[in-house]
């Protein structure tokens, strides 16, 4: 499989920090926060109150107002994303056979809007008002879907369901496709549209997220040792991954090439990682033997760095675990200090950070890292970007059920 090589040639993403590559990239290197009160919904009764929402949305542009009806927003986003990231890499499926182009699009939760909508009908007008689109809607394969069908995809598509670590393992995937020789291209990554009362209550009743309302853009503050939970995001990344030969062929801009992924299973607990961080050291250190590479070849980790006091401890662990003594020379961010936690989607926003981080020399910042932790005592490019040339970067995903994604990319 590895005789074919995988380049990444477009990206897109709908996010908090925006839906301008370019501007997202700004402002992600800036240190803006795209975590505010919320505004989705009244919040007032939530124990948690803030979330990285998508403001800067125009669905207008993407889909029409007829189509915007009959999907969840997780779809919106995802749709958006994937139409960005085809613009972006120049691929014109009426120049390809469509049946060697493909498409995975993962989601960790799916329609959960469109349920809580529907079910609240259900209770207060009767089933007979339920909508005929609910089942389509709130299905997480169907981000894929309406992908293929927008784009006429018709190669290998499906959903990875791996709650936090589902866009990576979707990219992941994606990359085997075609390692395989089954397509020559795939539009990849990941969406998520939970913030919502059902979401925001949920993931609050476990105690996972921060309830440092009164300031929000301080609440995410990864490997800091005042860390209380996480911030929900929304949004979607999107990836075109391609066949080295074939990108060049078409005279496609490569950003970077996959070198490697790795997944395993902690198979320990339903939320809790691993003591240690060791599913996740073996993730990445099988992302970095699939690249062919050594530990020292790595410069730079985005981390899953979620800010909660389990993951961050751990996920430092699990750094070492994978690099050793190079751990202390490796750059380790984490992304989620600004763009809170997309959920399924983190992983596919967070491949095009790396990507965008390999092309552009800039490693971008732990945000709101203020008091250093003990069991978190790697280089957490605090605060500021850090304008440095980097060969090869570890993306980790991480999801409950004990889920571990680690890609590896390489400049090219």
């Amino acid at each position: 499989m590895g005789t074919r090589r995988v380049v990444v040639t477009g990206m897109g993403v709908v996010s908090p920090l925006g839906c301008d590559l370019g501007v997202f990239w700004q402002r992600l290197c800036s240190g803006y926060s795209g975590i505010r009160r919320i505004t989705h919904f009244d919040a007032s009764a939530m124990a948690t109150q803030i979330a990285a929402e998508v403001i800067e949305f125009e669905i207008d542009k993407f889909i029409s107002k007829k189509e915007q009806r009959r999907m969840d927003p997780f779809c919106h986003y995802a749709v958006a994303a994937s139409k960005l990231a085809m613009i972006d890499s120049g691929l014109v499926m009426s120049a390809e056979d469509p049946t060697r182009v493909g498409c995975m699009i993962g989601s960790g939760i799916g329609g959960l809007q469109t349920l809580e909508e529907q079910h609240s009908i259900l209770l207060n007008r009767g089933p007979d008002r339920c909508s005929p689109f609910m089942i389509p809607q709130m299905i997480v394969n169907m981000a894929a879907g309406l992908v293929a069908i927008e784009h006429g995809l018709k190669g290998p598509n499906f959903c990875v369901v791996s709650a936090c670590a589902s866009g990576a393992h979707s990219i992941g995937e994606a990359m085997r496709q075609i390692q395989r020789g089954d397509v020559d291209a795939m539009v990849a990554g990941g969406t998520e549209a939970t913030i919502c009362p059902l979401g925001i209550a949920g993931f609050a009743a476990m105690r996972a997220m921060s309830t440092r309302n009164d300031d929000p853009q301080k609440a995410s503050r990864p490997f800091d040792a005042n860390r209380d939970g996480f911030i929900m995001g929304e949004g979607a990344g999107v990836v075109v991954v391609e066949e080295y030969e074939h990108a060049r062929k078409r005279g496609a801009r490569i950003y970077c090439e996959m070198g490697g992924y790795g997944a395993t299973c902690d198979a320990n607990h339903i939320t809790a990682p691993a003591e240690g961080g060791e599913g996740a050291a073996r993730a990445m250190k099988n992302a970095i033997r699939d690249a062919g590479l050594n530990p020292d070849a790595v410069d730079y980790v985005n981390a899953h760095g979620t800010s909660t006091p389990l993951n961050d401890k751990n996920e430092t662990a699990a750094v070492k675990g994978a690099l050793g003594e190079h751990a202390r020379k490796v750059m380790v961010s984490s992304t989620k200090s600004m763009t809170g936690h997309l959920l399924g989607a983190a992983g596919g926003l967070e491949t095009v950070i790396c990507a965008l981080a390999l092309q552009n020399g800039i490693v971008p910042p732990t945000m709101n890292y203020e008091t250093p932790d003990p069991d978190c005592d790697l280089d957490y490019v605090p605060n500021a970007a850090r304008n440095v040339k980097i060969r090869v970067a570890l993306n980790n995903s991480l999801g409950f059920g004990g889920h571990n994604s680690s890609l590896l990319m390489k400049a090219i």
